[in-house]
């Protein structure tokens, strides 16, 4: 017999209005579906291709009345080049040492997070996050995910120190970058800029298309940064269509 838990379509639901983190003066709605069963993984893939985002075993994406600010992007992998700038960053960073880890939170990434949120997002919405919240960020996963962490090179037998994490989803055409943090005193490495570009070469490297970065938003200054990387295609009413900087 067929085991309905596995097989039965997902359902929607709608969360209260709420302050917009990135827009001032407006009310952010979210729907979401859970992940969960067999088909966990084909189904994160198709909401992702939809506009979604997973967060544990959640997949979300904005609902907002009268508002549509929150654009989703990826960048296109085959015909990305980096900048001037991105190839420095690039050349800054050559002696970081990348290795990928399965998604089991550690008390090193954990403390790295705390040093991320504390300087660069006191006060918001993961402002309070603990250990155990962190461990259910990181584990509580039906998909196929991992962790990229970033060390600095140490000598023969040691381990250097931990610089920044990347929380990572592996889809059928590409990564998509579900949360990453870095150490906010390395402010000449822009370790956020590297993240991806490291992730522009591994999705190359695996024979993937896209890197899925979340939502872009006109106007936010926390957002522009995702604009710098052309070629990225945006998710509009008539589907995946490029976004010209």
């Amino acid at each position: 017999m067929t085991d309905q838990r596995t097989t039965r379509l997902p359902q929607f639901f709608l969360t209260p209005g709420g302050p917009c983190p990135y827009l001032p003066g407006r009310t952010e709605r979210k729907v979401f579906a859970r992940l969960n069963g067999s088909l966990a993984q084909p189904l994160n893939e198709a909401l992702t291709h939809s506009g979604f985002r997973r967060s544990q075993m959640i997949a979300y994406r904005p609902a907002c009345e009268g508002c549509a600010a929150c654009v989703s992007v990826r960048i296109v992998v085959a015909e990305f080049g980096p900048s001037r700038s991105q190839k420095r960053i690039k050349r800054r960073n050559a002696d970081f040492v990348r290795r990928e880890v399965p998604a089991e939170a550690t008390r090193e990434q954990f403390a790295l997070l705390r040093t991320y949120l504390d300087s660069r997002h006191s006060g918001g919405g993961m402002s309070d996050m603990g250990l155990f919240d962190y461990v259910a960020m990181v584990e509580e996963t039906p998909v196929n995910t991992h962790i990229v962490e970033y060390r600095e090179t140490a000598a023969e037998g040691e381990q250097g120190r931990l610089l920044a994490c990347a929380l990572t989803d592996v889809l059928r055409d590409g990564l998509s970058m579900v949360y990453s943090f870095f150490h906010p005193g390395e402010t000449a490495r822009s370790l956020g800029t590297q993240m991806i570009l490291d992730h522009v070469d591994a999705a190359r490297a695996r024979g993937l298309p896209y890197v899925y970065l979340g939502y872009w938003i006109g106007g936010s200054e926390k957002m522009d940064y995702k604009i710098r990387f052309q070629p990225l295609e945006a998710l509009g009413a008539q589907g995946w269509a490029r976004l010209v900087s």
